[in-house]
Parts: structure tokens; C-alpha cells; sequence
């Protein structure tokens, strides 16, 4: 591997490990979901989740969609669904 592809998976790996990132990062694994809802799963403030919302949308895992009043999220890179389900494989077997 080349330095670069290994900084920019640091990169990566580093936006998408803090606790509240990965939550959002599972709940967004089988559907687009609302600001209110992710908010409502992550037990947080619209301010708090709006913030890991916008690391995960700078290194470009994520993406939105405005319908009307609400931003609706969703995973727009497939590398990090497979990462998901893996690491759900690997930490989580019973779920």
C-alpha cells in the first residue's frame, strides 16, 4: 500500500470511530433516516447530531436529501456498508 492510501484510510477509519458516529453509521445501514430520527435513536441533541453528521458528510461516507422540512440521511459508499456488516460479523454475533 501506498502512504497515501493509508493516511486516507486513517482518515476514515478515525471520522467514523467515535461512538456516536458509529451508531449513526449502523442505524443508517438499512434505510435513510431523518435528523429527528437519528436523534431520537442516538439520545442526543439535534446540535450534537447535526455536528457527527457533518464529519461523516466532509470525508463523503454520507450524504442528504431535503424533502420539505426534513434532511434525511443516508450511506453513500458502499465500502463502509461492508465494513459495517463485517464489523457486526466480528463484535456483534448475536445480534
Amino acid at each position: 500500500m501506498q502512504d497515501e492510501q493509508i493516511d486516507a484510510m486513517a482518515k476514515l477509519l478515525k471520522s467514523m470511530s467515535h461512538p456516536i458516529r458509529l451508531k449513526i453509521l449502523c442505524l443508517l445501514q438499512d434505510k435513510e433516516l431523518s435528523v429527528g430520527e437519528i436523534r431520537d435513536q442516538v439520545q442526543t441533541t439535534n446540535a450534537n447530531v447535526s455536528q457527527h453528521l457533518n464529519i461523516l458528510r466532509g470525508q463523503g461516507i454520507i450524504d442528504y436529501r431535503k424533502d420539505a422540512n426534513f434532511i434525511y440521511n443516508k450511506i453513500t459508499d458502499n465500502r463502509i456498508l461492508e465494513l459495517i456488516q463485517k464489523m457486526r460479523t466480528l463484535f456483534c454475533p448475536n445480534f
